[in-house]
């Protein structure tokens, strides 16, 4: 994670005028002129209870580790509200790519003309390689989610590093770019494995359960009861349920003046 960004989620819990006198003070939070409009900025926190994907059986985790979506508790980004009046959601979609949903979901999008953000889990890439080159070639981000669904911090920091790597080199062979972004699976990571692991780490503001509820009415619902400027939500590419809410998702939020982007446009860098 970036030095800004780090110290942004270190102050999150400040008090807000003293955690704002310290941004100016250092350069960071620069004050509109008299007459426009102000910087608000806005702490990503996960829902409180809720959990990433469910483990897989062969990595010898449980189904529901009861961790919060993608961060630990109390972790989080923070994002900058635009104050042009536009509203920004950023779709993101973990454990891909598969070859059918993920498919589906490029093609949803391409029609729509959204951009989204894909977390990619290393040893699902081989086999769909043409889906990780037109995920690129469509200017959708690309980001690393390790290469297999384990909770890194159990996993060693050597192992971790090994694994996160991998991942990343199989996205540049094939996109010939060098993912920046990495969302560690359930979230689980610490102030170690980020000295080690050189990448921005992103979580979430709005979780949909997907995995867990898989019905595209009840995703949809919980998303846009949740959702605000500047979100980031949180999905999986691996259900049709999660493809079909997702379009659904992008069909509501669109004409009530919502723009989607990539994760990398609500982060500060």
């Amino acid at each position: 994670m970036g030095k800004k960004l780090r110290l942004m989620a270190v102050i999150a819990g400040m008090d807000l005028l003293l955690a704002a006198a310290l941004l100016w003070t250092l350069g960071i939070l620069k004050l509109p002129a008299f007459g426009g409009g102000s910087l608000v900025w806005e702490r990503f926190v996960s829902a409180a209870g809720d959990s990433d994907a469910p483990g897989r059986p062969e990595d010898g985790l449980p189904t529901d580790t009861g961790l919060p979506a993608d961060a630990g508790p109390g972790d989080g980004v923070v994002s900058e509200k635009r104050g042009n009046g536009v509203k920004c959601v950023a779709l993101t979609f973990d454990d891909g790519p598969n070859k059918e949903c993920t498919k589906d979901l490029l093609d949803g999008l391409k029609a729509r003309g959204v951009k989204a953000t894909f977390f990619l889990m290393g040893q699902s890439i081989p086999g769909n390689e043409d889906l990780v080159r037109r995920m690129k070639d469509e200017g959708h981000l690309i980001g690393n989610h390790s290469y297999r669904h384990i909770q890194l911090t159990k996993a060693g920091e050597n192992a971790v590093c090994d694994a996160v790597d991998q991942t990343s080199v199989m996205i540049e062979q094939i996109t010939g770019e060098r993912p920046q972004y990495l969302r560690p699976p359930y979230g689980d990571w610490n102030d170690n494995l980020e000295c080690k692991v050189d990448m921005t780490t992103v979580l979430w503001s709005v979780d949909s359960l997907d995995w867990k509820l898989q019905n595209r009415q009840k995703i949809v619902k919980r998303v846009l009861k949740d959702v605000k400027d500047g979100d980031i939500i949180l999905m999986h590419d691996i259900f049709p349920t999660s493809v079909e809410a997702a379009l659904e998702i992008i069909d509501t939020l669109t004409p009530q003046g919502y723009t989607f982007v990539t994760v990398d446009e609500v982060l500060i860098d």
